[in-house]
Parts: C-alpha cells; sequence; structure tokens
C-alpha cells in the first residue's frame, strides 16, 4: 500500500510538472506570436509591403480571400503594396488562440482595418508562424476571410 501511494505521488508529481511545462511553453508561444502581430501591425500600419513581406517565409504560402495562391515574400509584397494604393490602413491583429508544436507555431486571431474610404473592415485570421535560428517567428502560412 505504501508503495502504491509513492506511485501515486509520483504520477500526480510529473503530470502536475508536465501541465506546468505546458502552460508555460503555451504562454512563451503566446508572447511570440503577439510580438510578431505587434512588428506585422507596425510594417503595415506604415504601408511598408516589404516591411510585411519581410515577416514571410522564403516558402511561405499566403492565402487571401481573392482565393489566389501567393508564394514567398515576393507575392506577399505585391499583395500588400496593392492594398495600401487602396488605401487600407489601421491594422490590428487580436489573438484568439495559440497552440505550438515544436518550430511551428498556428495561431487564430481577429484582424480590423480601415478600408480606403474609412470604412471599418474585418475578418478572422488563420497563422503558421515557423521558429527561426534567432528565435523569431515568420510565417509559414496565411490566411484569412
Amino acid at each position: 500500500m505504501e508503495e502504491s501511494m509513492k506511485n501515486i505521488t509520483k504520477t500526480m508529481l510529473a503530470a502536475t510538472l508536465a501541465i506546468g511545462v505546458s502552460a508555460t511553453a503555451h504562454a512563451a508561444g503566446a508572447d511570440d506570436v503577439e510580438a510578431a502581430y505587434q512588428q506585422w501591425n507596425e510594417a503595415f500600419n506604415s504601408g511598408d509591403a516589404a516591411a510585411v513581406a519581410a515577416s514571410y517565409t522564403d516558402d511561405a504560402i499566403f492565402l487571401p480571400p481573392t482565393h489566389d495562391v501567393v508564394e514567398g515574400p515576393e507575392g506577399v509584397q505585391s499583395f500588400f503594396d496593392g492594398l495600401f494604393q487602396n488605401g487600407v490602413t489601421d491594422h490590428q491583429l487580436e489573438v484568439i488562440n495559440v497552440m505550438e508544436d515544436g518550430d511551428e507555431i498556428v495561431a487564430a486571431s481577429r484582424w480590423s482595418a480601415k478600408g480606403g474610404d474609412g470604412s471599418d473592415i474585418g475578418g478572422i485570421a488563420t497563422h503558421v508562424f515557423e521558429r527561426q535560428d534567432d528565435g523569431s517567428l515568420k510565417l509559414k502560412l496565411h490566411t484569412f476571410n
């Protein structure tokens, strides 16, 4: 009976530690996503399509609501150049959920901006980030509606 209690205690301790580590990893991933979103918003709100494109991996896939499949930073830059020419501004991202698995982080968010006519626009976005060697995040997949 005493040995059984020791095993139960060890199991509970291990589970508690695993939950704590998972929560810490999730918090770190969420913090990293918030930082990446802040950087992305700053690039967008400066109207700098090249700076926005720098947030994407070389093999990134970007799926805008136009149903186009945009590939790589060059394609992303071209897309956002068009948005900026049409006067879209004041972009914000609000995290809904973050899930981390190794070097990949998936984030769901709400986005909002001002249309070229000053109207409020927005929707939902999904981002798959890839952690870089320096610890920063770059977008590998981005889609929104």
